[in-house]
This record gives structure tokens, C-alpha cells and sequence, in this order.
């Protein structure tokens, strides 16, 4: 039987489908897998699908079956989506969650998720010893990827003793059943987790067209792939997806974004596609400027998750040395996949920053129909006035698992609340203005951001927080932690009253596990306050 073109929009099945393919693709990774210490840092197709048929087996020997739940929480790497790979082959449901830094709440997503096994990292078993929380109910078998400093729980379970026991039988579920859960970036609160099926995760039209080759936006035959995401999120299931499709030289994974780490790996590989989260790009300006060479080859920038700085754009694109690099950037949500997406070149963000209709997070809805409404009355709002976007999308989510209640309250008929605060713009475009809960009437924070940004050259980051009474206060990080007056004058001249700036060092902010400011935590750090003006009603 022929090998079908497209890969299976099932995760279980896409390792082996891409083992079969004739031209596959070389994996190299930034560190060992957690699943397989001893295995190496290169992955050929043959050994990746192995390795998944291993990960099934000792799953299957540690006493998950068809139509059971497991949660995969663990330090971010790319065997992540392996082990969920494993668990949806045998008709499992995973639940994949990143090492969220409070273990209080990976152990209310793991309460949500009824969960019948847990596969947990080291380093969570020992944050979650050291705070004295167990992660889970007794009697629910954990699956330890390590040894933690502190010990093994009771009664946990060692890879090497699940190993060579029976071959678990291959049993998956129909596209339109529940294939995988991941969550939200949680910056308001306790992540919600999002139930997809493998239609909606991964067959839907976007998932199609980032498999198709198109020039300048999506791999080609001699690409070298680089990507430093949090493979916890949908988008690490989608990225592997795409990558095996279009099969490019050679894919890179980097789980670790610091800066020393990127810097080894990308002096060893040199990627001609480079993927990062935006806030991760932005704390690698700071290799731009003492290593523009390591970005030399690549001629094309994505990111995805949140919105973008028009600076951070600017700096990339011209630390490559390609003639025509381009950044691709899409406005994503957990819940309903691609919203919009524009394409930036150097042209494109030349002086971009400053301008109302200028800034870069202006894209086009070209994978799903978007509305932006009035909050109030539900009506569309005129050309230039801010609403609600509305999304309507087949790749929206099924459910929020443990929270009904809260996916109701974002559904009207066809169309998904995004929580998201937008204008309609000339010749289609949508204009990202904020996160409702995050709103300033009149003005936009991420519009602000990327101000501030422009004219402070030595800020790490920028966060404009919203509060109930007075004007916004600039939180912003600079890489020396020192502000001159003049300077902060210079930088706010025309622009809306703000408070006097407030300085915190980068490692301090509160950040998500796709590196989005935690703005509530932040407001809460520095005022005890949570509440901004926003509602929230949407979060």
C-alpha cells in the first residue's frame, strides 16, 4: 500500500508514518532526552518511532489502557510530545503540562484531570517535596524521569523497571474523539486545560497549509530547522507535524533558551529557520548584539504565543546575512489554533513602532473568520473602534476539562471569545490591541511596550500594567538595572501620562511556561493588588 502524501493528523501515528516516508529528517537535540538519557543527542526517523513504540510499551507495563488518562508534566523538552505520541498509540488520553513553577497548581491541573498515571520529571518531584505538596492521590502510579535530589515517592516507579515487559497493542482513536490536552499560558491564574481531538489539534486547514511548502514561510528540503518553544503547548505537536512532512535537512530542538545554551547550539548547527517564543527572542537581543554571527544563515524568524516588538523584529532581521530573511509571525490561541499571521521584512518594520496602525502586531485572519464586537451589546464594531475579537474556527477546542462552566461562558454559537481586545484595520487586517484584563481605556498597553522598547535601548523588557486607579506604571527591566531621568524623559516625550517607572531585574518577573509576563502575579508582587481595569470576564 502507498504511504499516504500528508502526514496522519493522529500524534500517535505521525512518528511511524514519517519512519516510512523516503525522505525523512535528521533530529539533533540540545541535551539527551529525559525518557532516554544514554540515547545520544541525534535521532534518526527509525530510532525516534522506536522510541515511541518503547515509551507505549513500559506505559502499557505500568498499567495505562485505552481510554485512561495520563498526565505528562516534566522539564521542557521535546519528549514531551514523544511520551504523548506513546499514550495516544494505545488509546490514551495525554495531558501534557509544563513545570509550572507553582506546584500547588500542577497539582490542581492533575486533580482536574482525573489523571490514571503520572509521568513527572525530577526536578517537579523535588519542588513539589520541598514544598511538602503531594502531586497526586495516593494509589495513582507515578512514573519518576530521574532521580530527584530529594528521593523517589512512595510507591513510584522506575523506568528500568517497566522496561521489557509486553508489547502494547495499537489501538488509536477516531479523529473526531479526544486525542490530547494541553492548557492555556495561565498569566491570570490556574492554567485552563484544553482538550483537542486529532481534527482539531492537528487536521483542521492550518495544521494542512503549515505542512505545504510555501516559498520564504515554511521549511524546504535543505533548511536547517531550529526551534525554542515550550513543547508542553500545542504548538510543539503541530511543529513536529509540519517538520516531518516537509522533512528539511536537519531539525534542531533547543529545550533550554538561556543564553549560554543557545549560544553553544547555535554556533555548533547555524539553523536557516529559527523559532522562538517572542519573549525568548527578546532576551537573545542580547546575542545580537555580542554574536550577530549566529544568525548569519537564517533567513526566516518565527514566533507565535503573544504579541511582537516591532525592535525585536528589526534586530534579527538585520543580524542576517541573507538577502531577502523574512519573520513570520502568527496571533495563536491554545483553544482555537491560528487566528491571523503576517509576514515582516526589513522594509516592512523600517521605523515601525511608534505609529497607531504602524506596529507589527497587525496580521491578516487568513485562518480563521474574525469579528471584532462591542462588549456590551455583542454588535461589530465600526472600523477603528476596539471590541472583543470573536474567532470562528474548525480547529476550536473541545472542552476545558474540569471547567464547563468557563468554555460556555466563551462560546456564542459558532463564534469563540478570545479575551482579546482588537480593532478591524484597512484592507482586512486585525490590530491586537490587549488582554481585556489587562485593557487601558483609550490607549494599548502592547503598543506602549513596543514605544518604551524603541526609545530605551538598554531595556530587556517592558510591561505596562493597568491599574484601578491612576495612571499605568512602566515596569521595565533594565540590562544594567539603572534608569537615568533624562533618559526616562526622553523615552515617555508625547506620549500618554504613565507613572514613574519601577525597576525589576529580568529573573524576577513572574513569567508563564511560554515566557508571557504573569501580569496579575506582577501587579500583586509590587502593589498587593490584583486587579487592573479589566473584567477578566473572559480569561
Amino acid at each position: 500500500m502507498a504511504l499516504r502524501s500528508r502526514p496522519p493528523a493522529h500524534i500517535g501515528l505521525v512518528f511511524d508514518w514519517h519512519a516510512q516516508k523516503r525522505r525523512q529528517t535528521v533530529v539533533h537535540l540540545d541535551r539527551p532526552f529525559d525518557i532516554a538519557p544514554e540515547a545520544g543527542t541525534r535521532f534518526d526517523a527509525e530510532t525516534l518511532a522506536g522510541l515511541v513504540t518503547e515509551v507505549s510499551d513500559w506505559l502499557y507495563e505500568a498499567g495505562l489502557r485505552f481510554n485512561e488518562r495520563v498526565v505528562i508534566v516534566k522539564e521542557n523538552h521535546w519528549d514531551m510530545v514523544i511520551i504523548a505520541a506513546a499514550a495516544a498509540r494505545i488509546g490514551a488520553l495525554p495531558f501534557v503540562m509544563a513545570p509550572i513553577r507553582s506546584v500547588e497548581t500542577i497539582r490542581t491541573m492533575i486533580e482536574r484531570a482525573a489523571a490514571d498515571v503520572v509521568v513527572a520529571g525530577a526536578g517537579v518531584l523535588d519542588r513539589a517535596r520541598a514544598a511538602g505538596v503531594e502531586i497526586v492521590e495516593p494509589g495513582v502510579p507515578i512514573i519518576a524521569l530521574g532521580e530527584p535530589e530529594t528521593g523517589l515517592p512512595p510507591d513510584a516507579l522506575r523506568l528500568d523497571t517497566l522496561r521489557g515487559g509486553a508489547r502494547a497493542p495499537v489501538r488509536v482513536r477516531s479523529d473526531d474523539a479526544p486525542m490530547i490536552v494541553t492548557h492555556t499560558s495561565g498569566t491570570t491564574g490556574v492554567p485552563k486545560l484544553v482538550m483537542h481531538s486529532a481534527y482539531t489539534a492537528l487536521g483542521a486547514l492550518p495544521y494542512r497549509m503549515e505542512s505545504t511548502r510555501l516559498p520564504l514561510l515554511t521549511s524546504g528540503r535543505e533548511d536547517i530547522v531550529a526551534s525554542a518553544i515550550s513543547f508542553a503547548h500545542m504548538r510543539g505537536l503541530s511543529w513536529t507535524r509540519s517538520q516531518f512532512s516537509l522533512a528539511p535537512r536537519r531539525v534542531v530542538v533547543m529545550s533550554d533558551p538561556s543564553l549560554g545554551s543557545v549560544e553553544r547550539v547555535l554556533a555548533a548547527q547555524r539553523p536557516t529557520s529559527l523559532e522562538a517564543l517572542p519573549n525568548v527572542f527578546q532576551l537573545w537581543e542580547q546575542l545580537v548584539d555580542t554574536r550577530p554571527e549566529l544568525f548569519a544563515r537564517v533567513r526566516r524568524f518565527i514566533s507565535t504565543f503573544d504579541a511582537l516588538h516591532p525592535r525585536t523584529v528589526r534586530r534579527f532581521l538585520a543580524a542576517s546575512g541573507t538577502r531577502f530573511p523574512v519573520w513570520v509571525w502568527g496571533l495563536w490561541q491554545s483553544e482555537v489554533a491560528g487566528i491571523s499571521a503576517n509576514v515582516f521584512t526589513r522594509r516592512t518594520v523600517r521605523g515601525v513602532g511608534t505609529g497607531r496602525e504602524g506596529a507589527t502586531n497587525v496580521g491578516w485572519p487568513t485562518l480563521a473568520r474574525v469579528r471584532v464586537v462591542d462588549a456590551e451589546t455583542g454588535k461589530d464594531c465600526p472600523r477603528g473602534k476596539s471590541g472583543i475579537l470573536m474567532v470562528k474556527s474548525k480547529t476550536r477546542c473541545l472542552a476545558y476539562v474540569g471547567e464547563d462552566d468557563r468554555h460556555e461562558a466563551k462560546v456564542d454559537g459558532a463564534w469563540w471569545n478570545t479575551g482579546d481586545v482588537g480593532q478591524r484595520l484597512g484592507f482586512g487586517r486585525v490590530r491586537l490591541v490587549d488582554r481585556e484584563v489587562d485593557m487601558v481605556p483609550g490607549m494599548s498597553c502592547i503598543t506602549l511596550e513596543s514605544t518604551l522598547l524603541d526609545r530605551l535601548d538598554r531595556a530587556a523588557e517592558v510591561v505596562v500594567l493597568s491599574m484601578p486607579e491612576g495612571p499605568p506604571v512602566p515596569v521595565l527591566c533594565m540590562r544594567d538595572n539603572t534608569l537615568d531621568p533624562a533618559e526616562w524623559e526622553r523615552a515617555t516625550r508625547g506620549l500618554p501620562d504613565l507613572a514613574e517607572p519601577l525597576l525589576v531585574p529580568w529573573e524576577d518577573l513572574p513569567r508563564t511556561a511560554t515566557w508571557k509576563v504573569r501580569r496579575v502575579e506582577l501587579r500583586e508582587m509590587l502593589f498587593g493588588e490584583k486587579r487592573g481595569i479589566g473584567t477578566g470576564q473572559w480569561t
